[in-house]
């Protein structure tokens, strides 16, 4: 991880859904800090430095905030956004100082093709782990190139940078390499499933007009029988 961007921020004041409404009016972000026993600090962020800072920083982007005069280490927790916007209403950090270990969830990036006739399944995008507030992984890579079916890659064999520890369980299943299945095959897999589970199968629009022509083919033939006599 990079050196935390320095952010100097507005001590709020005020509260409320006016006073928020207001604050992202001018482009800026309302949020708050907690940690270490401490109340928590409400403060006011610039709109655009603070998005571009957390972009760059991943999902834990760790943040020094200049908050009267004095910095404050702030790991991002959770970042509430408009569904429809799309722009940033409320964060939250946790306080941290250096060298503090902090337990966080670090992306797992898949890279590389597999070998033929293969499906790459992530079973998990993240993965629990300790690492110091200032050297926090932005994600682990994890190479599938021409891995072939039936390969399994665990929790514990991440390539962990140095002071990182995994918490996660060592056995957990990050990446499963399957056969792929043919479109018939799984189309049988979903009829027996259906079957057992006792639902009636809706045909397709291909299987209601092969029925059709089959049923007119038969009435032609009938037709032609009853002349012949």
């Amino acid at each position: 991880m990079s050196a935390p961007e320095k952010i100097v921020a507005e001590s709020r004041t005020e509260f409320g859904k006016g006073a928020a409404r207001r604050i992202r009016r001018d482009n800026k972000i309302p949020a708050v800090v907690y940690g270490h026993g401490n109340e928590p600090v409400h403060v006011i962020l610039p709109g655009h430095q603070t998005m571009m800072a957390l972009k760059h920083g991943g999902a834990n982007a760790l943040l020094a905030l200049d908050i009267d005069g004095s910095e404050q280490l702030a790991l991002t927790k959770d970042i509430q956004v408009d569904p429809i916007r799309r722009v940033i209403e409320h964060l939250d950090f946790v306080a941290v100082i250096r060298g503090e270990k902090v337990t966080v969830d670090v992306p797992i990036h898949v890279v590389g093709e597999a070998g033929p006739d293969t499906l790459v399944v992530n079973e998990n995008t993240v993965v629990s782990v300790e690492a110091e507030a200032t050297h926090i992984p932005e994600f682990f890579e994890v190479s599938v190139e021409g891995l072939p079916a039936a390969t399994q890659i665990l929790a514990k064999e991440l390539d962990l940078p140095s002071g990182t520890t995994l918490l996660a369980d060592e056995e957990l299943l990050i990446v499963n390499v399957t056969e792929q299945i043919s479109a018939e095959a799984l189309e049988a897999e979903l009829e027996e499933a259906e079957a057992e589970a006792g639902i009636e199968h809706d045909p397709s629009d291909d299987e209601i007009a092969e029925a059709q022509e089959e049923a007119i083919a038969e009435d032609a033939a009938a037709e032609g029988d009853s002349d012949s006599e």
